[in-house]
């Protein structure tokens, strides 16, 4: 691992509430020191997922930002911040399935695209999850905020009734607590879901103005609202997890419902910046701050391993106010939410652990959110089925004072909205298509990049290159072949990980596979196996 320094006063103390500009605690080089060592008990977990917010939304990262971020600047400042951490998809649905399941999501039966309400759940029933597998090792586990993985609803006469409990969700996957939104919130119905219960049915017709899509709500419950109960909720499971669990670990997974559209920033953040998006942002920065109170005040900080990151790059849609400003949330990066280039997958990714992680620490490792499969599994003790996990590297070695030079990932597989592939090694990365596999690229606030129509497949070297303006494919033919290769055995044995090789889900070759012809893809084969 490589660790870049720098001396910079230290000075803020506590968490922002509403004003932003926070000193920025130091950064500097070096490795976690054994400071829980003395500490055998396992931590706490909570896993922060922000909503289409871009890499360079973080001022620490960018700059030249125009958003304040204080939160999230000290938090880096307090842990570990990684430079080359990436969502498995550059859109959240699918995130999300890999966050939680530490498999590449285009080995589910969705190819493409996201999930729209009310979609069927995308989970494999009898699939292990990161809830599921802290549960049997003793933790409480809960869920708080924007689901979007499918649930299961009961339906009559064509439509929900909404006052039957969902037949599968969260709490079949493992969390024994969940309070959720069923999916975006541009997605009807807008209401919570209480475990698997619908306590405030969705009656009252709304207008697509208000959500962004038309269709149903909790009468009275609007966008602004939502981030700031949510939150709420949050500090309250992690005050009466310390109140009434004491002994026992707690995983928290959080994933927020913003900055995504409908960009609706609450009363008290309007107007923190010059634009409806750096607003939202400063909220999300809010929210961060509240759950770091919420642990520091029942206790439990120094033995949490506590993750912010996002699903995906920032959506150019949602942050069209700033951008206008001169704002590029995915700064440095090519693309945004929806493409295969870095900005639609290379995301914030900060982690805290006070009594294992040094200070003030950057890691340049490879890293993917479905890592958190196997990073959960090794701090559990437990070893993960051939089955589970098949594309999740634990990061404790990146965490812990043994970080090695060694990189935890052999190769990095990406997918776009579309369904284009990328795979990574080392600096290289390979594209195995002409265009982004999203949408226009002129919409992300930097300039762009024209697509190099001669050259059939895109190769960039992200050490030179970090923002893929030139395609090295012709250059290197030895190297792209060999990440082709790569590719197709990834897909084929149906993981990445060591172990036997298992079916990726939905029959078959798909037209996205599109490097390789149809006797090439074994996968079919595996059956049983």
């Amino acid at each position: 691992m490589r660790s870049m320094s720098r001396l910079v006063m230290v000075g803020a103390a506590g968490w922002c509430a509403l004003a932003p500009g926070a000193a920025q605690p130091g950064e500097s080089a070096g490795l976690a020191a054994g400071a829980g060592d003395q500490n055998a008990g396992r931590p706490h977990i909570v896993y922060i997922l922000a909503d289409d917010m871009g890499y360079g939304d973080v001022q620490r990262q960018n700059p030249e930002s125009r958003i304040p971020t204080p939160n999230l600047d000290r938090l880096a400042g307090e842990g570990r911040r990684f430079t080359d951490a990436h969502t498995t998809s550059s859109v959240c649905t699918p995130t999300r399935y890999s966050i939680l399941t530490g498999r590449y999501n285009w080995r589910s039966r969705l190819k493409s695209g996201v999930l729209y309400p009310p979609s069927k759940p995308l989970v494999e029933g009898g699939r292990m999850t990161v809830p599921s597998l802290l549960k049997q090792h003793g933790y409480h586990t809960a869920v708080v905020g924007k689901w979007h993985l499918g649930l299961g609803w009961q339906m009559k006469g064509g439509t929900v009734d909404w006052s039957k409990p969902l037949t599968a969700g969260p709490n079949t996957l493992g969390f024994d607590h969940s309070f959720i939104v069923p999916g975006s919130l541009d997605m009807s119905p807008y209401c919570y879901v209480v475990d698997h219960r619908i306590p405030d049915p969705p009656t009252q017709k709304v207008a697509g103005d208000v959500f962004g899509r038309g269709g149903v709500r909790t009468p009275g419950l609007t966008p602004g609202q939502v981030l700031g109960d949510l939150t709420r909720h949050s500090a309250e499971v992690i005050e009466k997890h310390a109140r009434n669990r004491a002994s026992q670990p707690l995983f928290l997974y959080f994933p927020l419902t913003a900055p995504h559209t409908p960009v609706a920033p609450s009363e008290a953040f309007r107007g923190r910046t010059d634009s409806a998006y750096g607003d939202f942002v400063v909220e999300v920065d809010w929210v961060v701050g509240e759950v770091c109170r919420a642990l520091e005040a029942a206790g439990m900080a120094d033995n949490t391993l506590l993750i912010f990151t996002a699903d995906n790059g920032a959506s150019p849609r949602a942050a069209a106010s700033a951008i206008r400003r001169g704002h590029a949330p995915n700064r440095p990066f090519r693309g945004g939410k929806s493409t295969i280039w870095e900005g639609g997958h290379r995301v914030p990714f900060i982690v805290r652990w006070p009594a294992q992680i040094k200070a003030g620490t950057v890691c340049d490792q490879t890293v993917s959110t479905a890592d958190l499969m196997a990073t959960c599994a090794e701090l559990a003790g437990a070893e993960l089925a051939a089955d589970a996990g098949e594309d999740s590297f634990s990061m404790l070695p990146l965490l812990r004072r043994e970080v090695s030079d060694q990189p935890i990932r052999p190769c990095t597989v990406h997918h776009s909205i579309n369904g284009t592939f990328a795979i990574r090694k080392g600096p290289w990365k390979l594209i195995p298509a002409r265009g982004g596999g999203g949408w226009d690229e002129s919409d992300w606030g930097l300039p762009r990049v024209p697509i190099d129509k001669t050259a059939p497949m895109q190769l960039y070297n992200l050490a030179a290159d970090p923002g893929e303006t030139t395609n090295l494919h012709d250059k290197h033919p030895d190297v792209a072949d060999d990440l082709l290769k790569e590719l197709t055995r990834v897909v084929n044995r149906g993981r990445s990980t060591l172990g036997k090789p298992q079916r990726n889900d939905g029959g078959g070759y798909w037209p996205r596979l599109n490097w390789m012809k149809r006797h090439e893809y074994t996968n079919a084969d595996i059956g049983g196996e």
